[in-house]
């Protein structure tokens, strides 16, 4: 017999299987020794009261022990079946090949960048000596951009597809069962690539293909059907479905579809700082108390303002994190943050961001480079007030909020380092101001939040794709291009890991209902 009811405990309680079950026996009025098992469905942390507490649904098992979990999958042969070539393997390529096999189709996946093995070293490259390889980095890779984002699950598109499903996915590649539980799950970028390897082992197991270092530079068009791909080395590689997963920053893409006469579109995106404070004292504002106890994991925020008819917005928080320099091209500056999974580090981080909309931004709205042309500038304007290498431009917050040059920087986690500069110099005006609005506001929402000991780093710029490549809502196709699907963050479908992998379900289960 099985019941599900909902108990709260202390910090200290929510691992403990005995003091969980005392809890729920209490609630359910009958002897501890009854509960046989006892399964956790969801969790979160409750700091609303004076006391930091665990809600938790639990399914009570009486008298008898749980059904047996397993999250393996059954995947079968595709070595000899119809392909489908996949352009990226980020969270939407990835989770497209997977689909792919268990729908009985072969994928191809194209990637220009290097396995997650190899990519370390270009990441080491940039960390220590401000080198950007354009085709391998903190974007580009197995794993695309999603591997060091820090593997954040939380989502808001349960309306796209089973999130559950995309969850039991990564478990079954080895991500711990509490990403089922936690109410905003987190892998860790010290794990998934791992994970990403394993998923690669079940593509290749399976029959399908990864290349790596291969560049799509034209797509293979005849009468309106796709029939392929032209890459970098002067290979093509036919297939009738073309899945196109190639991440918010495959700018080269734009411009090759554009070149093609493919319709793209301007598309709005947010564009602004990443803010680091001492954990500790986000700790202190969450949890109400001087010093986190250990049994609380780091904690996070999220916060909002209205600032002249805008939103000024938190993005991508990372508790125990680090700010990562995510840039493409060797003379830009681009931040982004991330944590591993115990989320340890001294530093709590997050992109602090204004909505930017097409008619912000002078020149013709139909121009499809109007927002990602400004975003590059601004990015470039970044490189060089930081001084060059990579170091990025930083200003303490309340010296950004009153218009003062910050006299030193405070310890920081941007490992190429930063650069004392006046923000003012870097961004937008209308950007500028509306932050400097938006940060003491958040500082009467959230105690501790506004204080010098905060950092401002420049730029956080590539929330979103600035461009967007239209598609059926039915059959998930181009408009003028049959079997082109596409797809994920680059293409405008996705915000995150979680929905850039129901995205890419989506898109290999349209992709063979067109084949079949």
């Amino acid at each position: 017999m099985m019941q599900e009811i909902e108990i709260v405990c202390l910090p200290e309680e929510h691992e403990n299987q005995e003091a969980l079950k005392a809890i729920a026996a209490t609630k359910l009025k009958l002897a501890p020794k009854r509960i046989h098992d006892l399964k956790i469905r969801k969790r979160s942390i409750d700091a609303r009261g004076r006391k930091v507490v665990y809600r938790m649904q639990v399914q009570v098992f009486l008298d008898e022990p749980a059904p047996p979990t397993s999250f393996n999958i059954d995947y079968p042969s595709v070595k000899d079946k119809k392909p489908v070539i996949i352009v990226g393997a980020g969270p939407a390529g990835i989770f497209a090949a997977l689909q792919c096999i268990l729908s009985g189709h072969k994928p191809i996946i194209l990637e220009r960048g290097k396995d997650v093995k190899q990519r370390r070293r270009d990441l080491a490259n940039i960390n220590k000596q401000g080198l950007v390889n354009p085709e391998s980095n903190y974007c580009f890779g197995e794993g695309g951009a999603g591997t060091y984002s820090d593997g954040k699950l939380y989502t808001r598109s349960t309306k796209r597809g089973d999130v559950n499903q995309v969850l039991q996915m990564f478990v079954a590649h080895g991500a711990t069962e509490d990403i089922l539980v936690d109410a905003r799950p987190h892998i860790g970028t010290n794990k998934l690539p791992h994970i990403i390897t394993a998923m690669r082992e079940t593509i290749l197991n399976a029959g399908g293909e990864f290349m790596f270092d291969t560049k799509v530079t034209a797509l293979d068009i005849q009468f309106g059907n796709i029939t392929g791909v032209k890459t970098a080395a002067g290979d093509i590689i036919q297939a009738n479905a073309v899945i196109l997963a190639t991440g918010h920053s495959a700018r080269d893409v734009f411009e090759m579809l554009h070149r093609q006469n493919v319709l793209i579109e301007a598309k709005p995106f947010a564009l602004g700082v990443r803010i680091e404070h001492p954990q500790e004292i986000i700790d202190k504002a969450q949890y109400h108390c001087d010093i986190r106890g250990e049994h609380l994991p780091p904690s996070y925020y999220s916060l909002v303002e209205q600032v002249d008819d805008r939103g000024v917005f938190s993005f991508c928080m990372c508790p125990g994190g680090i700010i990562a320099p995510c840039s493409t091209e060797p003379v830009e500056i681009v931040v982004n943050g991330w944590s591993p999974s115990k989320r340890n580090n001294p530093f709590a981080n997050s992109g602090t961001v204004v909505q930017i909309n097409i008619e912000d931004i002078a020149g013709n709205n139909a121009d499809p480079f109007k927002l990602l042309r400004f975003q590059k500038q601004v990015e470039q304007i970044a490189f060089t007030v930081g001084g060059g290498n990579l170091v990025a431009p930083g200003q303490r917050m309340v010296d950004f909020v009153e218009g003062r040059f910050s006299a030193d920087i405070p310890k920081n986690s941007y490992l190429p380092g930063v650069a004392s500069s006046n923000l003012k110099d870097v961004l937008p005006t209308w950007i500028h101001q509306r932050l400097q609005k938006a940060l003491p506001a958040f500082g009467r929402k959230m105690k501790g939040y506004y204080t010098n000991e905060a950092l401002l780093v420049g730029v956080e710029s590539r929330t979103s794709s600035p461009i967007k490549i239209p598609r059926d809502r039915d059959t998930m196709q181009h408009p003028q291009i049959t079997g082109l699907y596409p797809c994920g963050e680059g293409a405008g479908y996705a915000g995150g890991i979680i929905s850039a992998a129901i995205d890419g379900m989506n898109c290999a289960l349209a992709a063979v209902k067109q084949l079949t």
